[in-house]
């Protein structure tokens, strides 16, 4: 991650943070969503030598995923924050939606998938690759205690 961040910096990005081992950067920039994204994909790709998914929210849309959580308190620790490239058509949502599994419940709304598990990640039958193909979306999945960390990080630049 401090390679990352270093390379973060050198590339043109501002007050460039890094949390875990993960990927998940907080940085400032000129540049939208729609411009970070493939920019940052594309430098991680020459650069590190592999691709991977990229995602940028803004602080105000981190904070409207987790405020739109529809799960309480006791059940939103055991919650995954599953961020969708965009959001998904109605008709996908609604064949999706059909899907069960003992001991797990999930929501969509707009583009986050809200996954709550009773008998541990590990041990769930969510798969997210089949809700990415699914819904026609790329996804990135980050539990509670991740976002909660990237708003606090975000509220700091």
């Amino acid at each position: 991650m401090a390679e990352l961040l270093d390379f973060l910096l050198k590339t043109g990005f501002e007050a460039v943070k890094t949390y875990i081992q993960s990927g998940n950067s907080i940085l400032q920039s000129s540049n939208d969503n729609t411009e970070i994204e493939p920019k940052m994909r594309g430098l991680i790709q020459s650069h590190f030598k592999f691709d991977v998914p990229v995602m940028a929210r803004t602080k105000a849309e981190l904070h409207r995923v987790f405020d739109a959580c529809p799960f309480f308190e006791d059940k939103k620790k055991n919650s995954y924050f599953v961020l969708l490239s965009k959001i998904p058509k109605p008709q996908l949502v609604d064949e999706v939606m059909k899907i069960t599994h003992d001991n797990e419940v999930f929501h969509i709304i707009d583009d986050c998938i809200y996954f709550n598990y009773f008998v541990g990640y590990g041990n769930s039958k969510f798969n997210m690759n089949s809700f990415e193909k699914k819904l026609n979306v790329k996804a990135i999945s980050r539990n509670l205690k991740t976002i909660v960390k990237l708003i606090a990080m975000s509220s700091e630049n």
